[in-house]
């Protein structure tokens, strides 16, 4: 017999987890500012970041526009697949929609003006740069890298709030995604490490109890 869904869609705390993408992408910004003040901009600046928002930005769109980054995963741990509950199965066939395809494409297009921006005011953090003299190509590829973390924050973000919003009737009816439908249309990364009912700080549901006469050395768990 399957348990009965929870009504209240708010229920799942790796949601709000991925909340804290909000307070992490000003914190990303500030690690792009710190990177590029170490070296001085090349004779044509604004093809150099062209290329470095296209590597760390464009490319990566154009991956998640295809295969949404998997709302279960934290980058470097995630659910494993085969240990999700329903409901988190059905919150995934939920995880769709052309506007957070816009949203994600606007959050892309945002990326460019950013680092423009960040590399102009580079210069006046020049004492605190994480790499000092470095050269210029390598200041860009590591820019290029965190571009692609501040892009998957800024999904994760906005699917998460998504998600949270959603009325539990809409869960409810949503179809339940199998382990081989999200393997091929979610980009899972992390190690299967984040257990469910660990995470929800709830153990498999308790069997119904009947008043039983205790014994001596008997079995407590049941």
């Amino acid at each position: 017999m399957n348990a009965k869904l929870p009504a209240e869609p708010r229920s799942e705390p790796l949601l709000w987890l991925q909340l804290l993408g909000l307070g992490a992408l000003p914190l990303e910004a500030l690690l792009l500012l710190l990177l590029l003040a170490g070296a001085a901009p090349g004779p044509w600046p604004w093809l150099e970041r062209g290329l470095a928002w296209s590597l760390g930005s464009l490319a990566p769109t154009l991956l998640l526009w295809r295969r949404p980054a998997d709302v279960w995963s934290l980058l470097l741990i995630s659910t494993p697949l085969r240990g999700r509950r329903e409901l988190q199965r059905r919150r995934s066939g939920r995880q769709r929609g052309w506007g957070l395809r816009l949203a994600l494409g606007v959050g892309a297009a945002g990326l460019l003006p950013l680092l423009a921006w960040l590399d102009r005011w580079s210069v006046l953090a020049r004492d605190l740069a994480l790499l000092p003299e470095a050269p210029r190509l390598v200041a860009l590829l590591l820019a290029a890298a965190v571009l692609s973390l501040m892009l998957w924050q800024w999904q994760q973000l906005l699917q998460a709030l998504w998600l949270l919003s959603r009325p539990a009737a809409a869960v409810a009816a949503a179809p339940a995604l199998t382990v081989e439908e999200i393997s091929a249309t979610r980009l899972c990364l992390g190690l299967p490490l984040l257990l469910p009912d660990v995470l929800s700080g709830a153990a498999a549901p308790l069997r119904p109890t009947s008043p039983q006469p205790k014994a001596g050395g008997g079995d407590a768990c049941g």
